[in-house]
């Protein structure tokens, strides 16, 4: 490694650690209605969409008819989505007259889209219209990431009020969400990209003649907008089919980076927000240090393992570098690194790498990051709703090891509470687990690896936790547009989405309706360097007690097979 990778990483880190406190109180005031520096243009808008909406914002809704209203919001995004996508050859601002997606396929891409997953099989530019990409894709990549902030807010309530019956107004959290929390920071980075080079363009492709005389058709579109809130949205839905590692996505140094740090920059926010909700910026604090543990492991293992070459090459290779293959070439092995690490860290498809060509101990990092179910920092509100999940988990750990009943910040879990930790338990080891292996024991799906062993197992046990982990991005080498593969992929984005959000706002629900005891001089702390190490030997361990004998029949063996 060099000095600009260490200046990178420190750049990355200062971009996202930096504002968080700032913009967590930020994030809190505008979800509570509070006056920000944002509410003298905006709340004229704001007021505007309940009155065209017919939404009484004052009116507060228990955590069954907060649900309601978000499945009945998602059922619309999905069937608009859809529609565009199967219509999109007789709609307009299709310039190249593109034609509609095939059933399965634009049923693949509406689930993923309306998820927050972004999981494509299809490329960009030889698939979508322009209008497909703005008013299908753009459009959710808000709104689901406006929903996964709507969910955190209401369980943030949930653990904050005493002897509640409602959780808010979803339609209201949701406005807001889009409106304060998302449009503003998508802006200032959609024009920061379009002065990198990005293109914000409705004109039709360019036909161009290479200087060795061959045709070539240049890809356009309004893309800046696009790939503005795919990061900062946590969503990683490239415009161009080989997404941040295509120069008109990601065309410079600085483009890189600030497209980096936006895939985290909210999430890390929103751990600072609970903070403010709970009225103890302490929880905060240990959340965050766990969460910054686990990213710099595995930061730090994969790193290792792609600066050392690959002893399979050793014999033919005169200079004992770091392989190359499949990284971002303008940018370094360290910059494709990073990016692997915080997208799959964060609940965000986005790749400026072939993810297929990482060493197997990087592979299985990506892995594990989205096995444990895209805790460490995570999609914006997803990530920290997870994260939270496993707090008290570990909470009713602590109580069972003391034999004391176990409690959050004054509130006691009980059987209810724990019935809907151990049901939000199943979800990844079902999408992941259940649905892989129909998939690989299945001669058809099966024969869509391509690569023997191992390293074919991990492209599709990749696909199958991607898609669970509502994450998105691709290991590659997968031919994964297939009707099987759509319907069985969707289905896992399915549940990897409304498995978590359903169980969350039942337990924000259950904990809003419970009065807190005040803390005693038993009450187990939870912001120590104790509950800190808890919460993380507890993340692993359930992770790796899930997941380990998978990982084996992949990139451990795949890592063992290089060097013996």
């Amino acid at each position: 490694m060099h000095s600009h990778d260490f200046a990178l990483i420190a750049a990355f880190f200062a971009l996202i650690l930096l504002p968080a406190p700032w913009l967590g109180r930020f994030y809190y005031k505008v979800m509570e209605g509070q006056r920000t520096w944002l509410s003298v243009p905006l709340q004229p808008v704001e007021k505007l969409c309940y009155r065209f909406a017919g939404i009484d914002a004052q009116q507060q809704q228990t955590w069954q008819r907060y649900a309601l209203a978000l499945l009945a919001f998602n059922l619309a995004g999905f069937g608009v989505l859809f529609a565009i996508l199967m219509l999109q050859g007789y709609l307009p601002l299709n310039p190249q007259h593109l034609p509609g997606q095939e059933w399965t396929l634009a049923f693949n891409t509406a689930v993923s889209f309306m998820a927050n997953t972004n999981w494509q099989a299809y490329s960009g530019e030889t698939s979508l219209s322009y209008l497909s990409q703005m008013a299908g894709l753009g459009v959710q990549n808000f709104l689901s990431a406006a929903t996964g902030l709507a969910v955190l807010v209401a369980l943030c309530r949930g653990i904050s009020r005493r002897s509640a019956s409602t959780l808010g107004n979803f339609w209201v959290d949701v406005t807001r969400a889009t409106l304060y929390g998302l449009l503003p920071l998508a802006l200032l980075l959609a024009v920061f990209l379009v002065w990198q080079g990005v293109p914000q363009t409705f004109a039709p492709y360019v036909d161009a003649l290479t200087l060795q005389g061959n045709a070539q058709t240049i890809p356009l579109g309004p893309a800046a907008s696009q790939i503005a809130i795919k990061q900062l949205g946590t969503n990683g839905g490239g415009f161009f089919g080989v997404n941040s590692a295509h120069p008109f996505e990601n065309p410079t140094a600085w483009s890189n980076l600030f497209e980096l740090a936006g895939i985290l920059i909210i999430p890390v926010a929103l751990v600072f927000t609970f903070g403010h909700y709970v009225k103890d910026l302490r929880q905060s604090r240990a959340i965050l240090a766990c969460m910054l543990t686990l990213l710099l492991l595995g930061l730090g293992l994969s790193l290792y393992a792609e600066q050392q070459p690959n002893p399979s090459l050793a014999s033919a290779m005169v200079d004992q570098a770091a392989p190359l293959e499949g990284k971002e070439s303008r940018f370094g092995t360290t910059a494709s690194v990073l990016w692997s690490v915080a997208t799959t860290a964060a609940s965000n498809g986005s790749v400026n790498a072939m993810h297929d060509s990482l060493s197997p101990l990087s592979g299985m990092v990506a892995l594990v990051n989205m096995m444990l179910g895209e805790v460490i920092f995570g999609g914006v509100g997803a990530g920290l709703y997870g994260m939270l999940l496993n707090v008290l988990l570990t909470v009713f750990l602590a109580g069972l090891m003391i034999g004391r009943t176990p409690e959050y910040l004054g509130k006691k879990l009980q059987a209810r509470e724990v019935r809907w930790l151990v049901a939000s338990l199943l979800v990844m080891p079902v999408g992941v687990l259940v649905l892989g292996a129909i998939a690989v024991s299945l001669p058809g799906p099966a024969g869509a690896v391509s690569n023997p062993g191992p390293h074919g197992f991990t492209q599709l046990l990749y696909a199958y936790t991607s898609a669970s982990a509502n994450n998105g991005s691709a290991f590659a080498g997968l031919s994964a547009n297939t009707a099987f593969h759509n319907l069985m992929l969707a289905l896992g984005m399915l549940l990897g989405r409304f498995g978590y959000i359903l169980p969350v706002l039942a337990l924000a629900g259950a904990l809003a309706s419970k009065n807190a005891s005040a803390p005693s001089a038993d009450s187990f702390a939870t912001h120590g360097l104790l509950f800190i190490t808890l919460l993380t030997v507890t993340l692993l361990i359930v992770g790796g007690l899930t997941f380990l004998p998978v990982l084996a029949l992949g990139p451990i063996a795949e890592h063992l097979n290089m060097h013996f």
